[in-house]
């Protein structure tokens, strides 16, 4: 048994900080386990959310050591157990209490993104015949398990607080899931160029380098729909094109 000081978030939207506990830990813990001992033995009303504690769910999603990250996948062995540790909120949402935020805007965003769309089936049994590799495309980006920690880390929602007119890097990996499905016949350009905000990343990969499934949200997702945004509205000739039509 090892003894390590974890400063912790306490409070709600009206008043809070830091609140240091000290504990034992043992080996093979992770911040989850420290987390919920604390609140066992010494902070019963200590909120936080989480529920499968396997990195499937999305739901611990916290800031450690300033670091956004899932509490059950960060295992103590990864931090430096001789100085505190420290256990806060996601800043991109509102607080509501300790380490427990409001990420209900996620869900307004997405109710408001075209949903998936099948073209006609194009075989006469009432399927659709596609290439293997353009099914296998899109399979990446359903990994996703919406624990926001990529919305959390984005400069835009973070520093910027623009909510209202970016839907942030969760949402273009979930536009490019469906428009990179070969079957889906939606067009979502023209929302990503007009009320998306997708001109405002600049493609630092911050949100990649903080997927817990390994995404590459940047390279995979946001940079494609970006070039489709492009060639449909800024290139030159297509727009001779529609001129002409």
């Amino acid at each position: 048994m090892a003894t390590a000081t974890f400063r912790i978030w306490r409070g709600d939207s009206k008043q809070a900080g830091f609140k240091d506990y000290t504990t034992e830990v043992s080996e093979g813990m992770v911040v989850l386990d420290v987390v919920h001992k604390i609140q066992a033995e010494q902070a019963n009303d200590l909120a936080v959310r989480w529920n499968c504690k396997a990195g499937k769910c999305g739901s611990c999603s916290a800031e450690i050591n300033g670091n956004p990250k899932l509490m059950c996948m960060t295992r103590l062995n990864s931090l430096p157990l001789d100085q505190p540790v420290t256990v806060e909120p996601m800043h991109t949402f509102p607080h509501i209490k300790d380490l427990v935020t409001d990420v209900s805007w996620n869900f307004r965003v997405k109710e408001k993104i075209q949903r998936f769309t099948p073209r006609k089936p194009d075989a006469p049994d009432g399927t659709w015949r596609v290439q293997q590799a353009d099914v296998d495309r899109p399979q990446e980006f359903r990994k996703c398990i919406e624990c926001f920690l990529c919305q959390d880390v984005c400069h835009i929602l973070r520093d910027h607080h623009m909510h209202d007119k970016f839907i942030g890097p969760r949402f273009l990996v979930y536009s490019a899931a469906m428009e990179m499905n070969p079957i889906d016949a939606a067009d979502r350009l023209k929302d990503l160029h007009d009320n998306g905000g997708i001109g405002y990343c600049n493609i630092t990969k911050c949100c990649t380098k903080v997927c817990p499934e390994e995404i590459k949200i940047t390279d995979n997702a946001i940079i494609p729909l970006k070039e489709r945004v492009v060639d449909e509205y800024y290139d030159p000739l297509r727009r001779l094109f529609k001129i002409f039509k």
